[in-house]
Formats: C-alpha cells, sequence, structure tokens
C-alpha cells in the first residue's frame, strides 16, 4: 500500500499497490463512498490502509466495503469509533448489476485500488479480479523485468550516442 499525498493542496491518494501482483485486474469502476466527517478528514491526512478490503454486497443489492481501514481523527472528540466499519458504495444501478453477475456467476473478487479526492468528494476505484496461481506471479515478474532491462538497454544506447 503506497500513500502519496501533496503537502500544499491535502490530496491524498491511498493505493494498494499488491492487488496487480495477487490478481489479473478486469474491469475498473469509480463509485463514491458514504463516510463521516472526522473519516474524511482523516483521509486527507493519509491515515488508511485499503490492503485488507474487499466488496460485497447485501440482501438488497447494495454493494459495502470492508475492512478498510480508516484510523480515527486524532483531533476528534474521543468516541466509540469503528475503524473498520462497512462502509456504503455508490454506484449507478448498472454498473451494480455487472458487478453483482461478475461476484455470483462467474466467481470473480471486487477489491479496491485505491481511494483518492475527486473534485472535493472522496472516490473508490473498484476492480473486478480473478486470483494469480503461483506461476502467473512468477510469469508477470519475469515479463516485468524483461521490460526494464529493455528500457535499461535503450536509455544506455541514448546516453552513449549523445556523447
Amino acid at each position: 500500500m503506497k500513500k502519496s499525498a501533496t503537502p500544499g493542496n491535502g490530496i491524498c491518494e491511498v493505493r494498494n499497490k499488491k492487488i496487480f501482483h495477487d490478481y489479473f485486474v478486469g474491469e475498473m469502476f469509480e463509485a463514491g463512498i458514504v463516510l463521516l466527517g472526522p473519516e474524511v478528514k482523516s483521509l486527507r491526512a493519509g491515515h488508511a490502509q485499503i490492503g485488507d478490503s474487499f466488496v460485497r454486497a447485501n440482501r438488497n443489492g447494495e454493494l459495502f466495503l470492508y475492512n478498510a481501514n480508516i484510523a480515527e481523527y486524532k483531533f476528534c472528540e474521543p468516541n466509540e469509533y469503528n475503524c473498520t466499519r462497512p462502509r456504503k458504495l455508490l454506484l449507478h444501478f448498472s454498473e451494480i448489476r455487472k458487478l453483482l453477475f461478475a461476484m455470483e456467476r462467474e466467481k470473480m473478487l471486487i477489491l479496491p485500488l485505491k481511494i483518492f479526492f475527486k473534485h472535493g468528494l472522496v472516490k473508490v476505484n473498484i476492480a473486478i479480479c480473478k486470483g494469480k496461481k503461483l506461476f502467473d506471479k512468477r510469469e508477470t515478474l519475469k515479463k516485468k523485468e524483461a521490460r526494464r532491462e529493455a528500457e535499461r538497454a535503450i536509455a544506455s544506447r541514448r546516453n552513449s550516442n549523445i556523447s
């Protein structure tokens, strides 16, 4: 998980980078999320983790984000606060139908990729994912290393031509 924040803007982005290593990522959706005021302030400060979080539907067909850890805002009054409570996701009905179909029929997972701010609102990028096997992970690492090696060769060739 990576947190990147720019000091002046108060813009924060919480990412789960292990998703691309552990899962095949399919179609992505941008969803709103229902939060309390102190949770938004805590997100702006970058105090959140989504490494173990996932999305599930309830009986009414509403989607909820589970296990997203948004820490209690330290300047808020102390009260009973559950930092991993389920949080409702806001999507269009057609998007919810696609996600429910993927979860129920195709046995896919819905996982959050990142939480970010867009025009002052908190958004969550979620994706339909399928788990990778060990040999798939190794293959991905080999491809990544080959790409890096090719980029290094191109960069060294450019540097030698410039001199």
